[in-house]
């Protein structure tokens, strides 16, 4: 429950944070584009030129300037209801205002923050303050000290130098206390803005029962806006008890300490609001605007649910427990009978057709043995559905990955010789039998490999995949560990494409269902941006881009971005490009196999190579296709032993699927990361 209530809390504050960033950029781009207008340029040099002549304040000439400048602003304050404005010089003097009385004024010390800010060249929005100027108020009279704030631009000349400031004035109680209002959890739930002083500087949903408890006058136009100070009155005023100090005496409630020192928190234990009411509640501060934002809801409202969520169980556990146990008792007894007989079914080292001999690793669908055909004697690979896994979805999936895999005949993808589930209901399949190693793995041993070799393994990798292009199909995981190497027919380097298991139909009316659309599948060191943005509409060119990073990883020894945060690794393929292989490896590479691995890198899917033969074709443009020899490969075969690739494999139960020489939970096809 606390873990949930966190949870939402921590949403809905990052939400409003957003939003309400959101709008300030709207309206700092707003202003920046009034300010740097060419017109207003001028005006601003006229209105300059005014400040050192001798014409008088109120002469002609200077009436005409303000209204020009009233007129060229105009269309953008009706339009974003702006409600007046200032122009102001590098010495905060006022050099033209929507109200006469400023103009000619030193700017207020309640709006110093924001000009110097926009001086030194950013724009900003203030924080509401009380305004100097009479405002219409919601009765329609007009009063000073009605809440107002304002966003200002810095008016720039030819050369971009800073020359003044333009200010726009706007109703707080409008956009900025709107937004924050649309925050809320439950009934009691409320988002609002305080600023350095814990002064509460939006409205508050509750300012009626403010009235009520005396926090704010009973008047027409009160409103918590620049009234309430966000302080722990020490009593629950919302039960009718009445705080012995004054306002300005009592400390400031938990969350307002905490947020004007800077902190980001989440509190769910609970503390007493400026009402006194026990609250949880979610901070930010924001910085650059010098307010925070709390988002808060009464204690008793967030954790009712579980009082009633606690009868409610113990009234149902009464009810079940004699049949849940006769049940549990009955379902034991099946399942261990089954288990007992699927287990001797494998101990006893034959399923089906097949002897198993070794077990080579685990997935995270099943188990992978080694294993001899009973009449062919042929090594073999067998995969086991794991009998801890058995159900419906698992089975499915399990059939689909065998009857996608054994459709295809490329050499270069893992053939399937056989399907079957045994009497005692152990499913299995049977595969070619690879004693090799994975591309992971020889990076990971022998660091970046020569041009020539990696342009070798990706035009097999190529052709591979345009088989399964060419029938529909997507991988959607091709990475370096799911790509096995090895000494097959007696060839050197023959490359094995692995783990069909996430492939889908590009017709999503023939995928079976077993990954959902909208699901981020395959491994984020390897994944398109569109895999991270459109999962739904991934198709043939995520391969390519992942064929790219796999080639890169090949060259370089890296894979073209890394982070330990996923999000940060995600964004990265989204929107930065990789740094160019031989800036990376600090020695020159060949420009062709350079320009065609960053091709298959680019963010926009129509940018990379169409098919899996174009990326062959320019490969091979390179020069250095063609150095890899067969010779190459036998005197690198010749050097790495079986016994060398297969480094301990006594103790390799206890190494990490994809560390040891033999990748054997690739060989199950399930290497999914997570």
């Amino acid at each position: 429950m606390r873990d949930n209530l966190q949870s939402q809390l921590k949403t809905l504050l990052r939400v409003e944070v957003a939003m309400l960033r959101t709008w300030f950029r709207v309206q700092e781009s707003n202003a920046e584009a009034a300010a740097n207008s060419a017109e207003m340029r001028d005006y601003f040099s006229q209105l300059a030129d005014l400040q050192t002549s001798t014409s008088p304040a109120g002469s002609t000439e200077a009436a005409d300037i303000h209204r020009a400048v009233e007129q060229q602003l105009g269309s953008v304050m009706s339009s974003h209801r702006y409600i007046g404005y200032f122009i102001a010089d590098k010495s905060h003097r006022i050099l033209t205002a929507a109200d006469p009385a400023l103009i000619g004024q030193l700017e207020p010390d309640r709006l110093d923050d924001l000009l110097q800010t926009a001086l030194d060249g950013r724009s900003t929005v203030s924080a509401p303050f009380p305004s100097i100027v009479p405002l219409k108020s919601a009765s329609g009279r007009y009063r000073t000290d009605l809440p107002t704030m304002y966003v200002a631009a810095p008016i720039r000349g030819d050369d971009f130098t800073v020359m003044g400031v333009l200010g726009l004035q706007i109703r707080p109680e409008e956009k900025f206390t709107e937004i924050l209002q649309l925050g809320r959890i439950g009934e009691s739930g409320e988002t609002y803005a305080v600023d350095a002083d814990a002064q509460m500087v939006s409205n508050s949903r509750f300012d009626s029962d403010l009235m009520l408890l005396g926090l704010i006058p009973q008047e027409e136009d009160s409103r918590s806006l620049l009234t309430i100070q966000v302080r722990d009155p020490g009593v629950n005023m919302m039960d009718g008890y009445r705080p012995q100090l004054l306002r300005a005496d009592m400390p400031v409630t938990r969350m307002a300490a905490s947020v004007i020192a800077g902190n980001e928190d989440c509190d769910v234990d609970g503390y007493p609001d400026y009402r006194g009411v026990p609250v949880i509640g979610a901070w930010q501060w924001l910085q650059d605007y010098n307010i925070g934002i709390a988002t808060e809801i009464d204690y008793a409202e967030a954790y009712r649910p579980l009082a009633i969520l606690q009868w409610a169980f113990r009234g149902l556990f009464a009810l079940l427990v004699a049949s849940s146990i006769a049940i549990f008792i009955f379902t034991v007894i099946v399942a261990r009978l089954q288990r007992e007989a699927q287990a001797a079914a494998v101990e006893a080292r034959n399923v089906g057709q097949y002897e198993l001999l070794e077990k080579l690793g685990q997935g995270a669908m099943g188990m992978v043995y080694m294993g001899r055909h009973a009449m062919l004697q042929r090594p073999t690979a067998v995969k086991l559905l794991d009998l801890d896994k058995i159900n419906d979805t698992t089975i499915a999936r399990f059939e689909r990955e065998v009857q996608i895999t054994c459709q295809l005949n490329n050499p270069n993808t893992i053939a399937i010789y056989d399907y079957g589930r045994t009497p005692e209901g152990v499913f299995y399949y049977a595969m070619e039998y690879l004693d090799g190693i994975t591309l992971q793995n020889l990076v990971d041993r022998a660091g970046p490999i020569p041009e020539g070799r990696v342009i070798h393994l990706l035009l097999q990798i190529c052709g591979s995949l345009f088989e399964a292009h060419s029938r529909g199909l997507v991988h959607r995981d091709i990475k370096p560990a799911n790509i096995m190497l090895n000494r097959r027919g007696g060839l050197p380097d023959v490359i094995k494409v692995l783990d069909f298991g996430l492939v889908k139909a590009v017709d999503a009316q023939k995928q079976s269902g077993m990954t959902a659309a909208n699901s981020l599948t395959g491994t984020p060191l390897y994944i398109s941006p569109e895999g991270v943005n459109s999962p739904s509409l991934v198709d043939h060119r995520s391969d390519i881009y992942a064929v790219g990073a796999t080639g890169y990883f090949l060259l370089t020894g890296r894979p073209p971005f890394l982070s330990d945060n996923l999000v940060e690794l995600l964004r990265m393929h989204s929107t930065e490009a990789p740094l160019p292989p031989s800036q990376r490896l600090g020695h020159q590479v060949s420009t062709e196999l350079e320009e065609a691995l960053l091709a298959c890198l680019e963010k926009n899917p129509a940018n990379r190579p169409q098919t899996a033969r174009e990326l062959s074709n320019l490969l091979r443009q390179s020069p250095s296709f063609g150095e890899w020899k067969l010779e190459d490969g036998d005197a690198w075969w010749g050097r790495h032993e079986r016994r060398q690739l297969v480094d301990s494999r006594e103790s390799s139960d206890s190494i990490p699927a994809g560390q040891s020489g033999f990748d054997r939970t690739i060989l199950s096809g399930d290497s999914e990361e997570p």
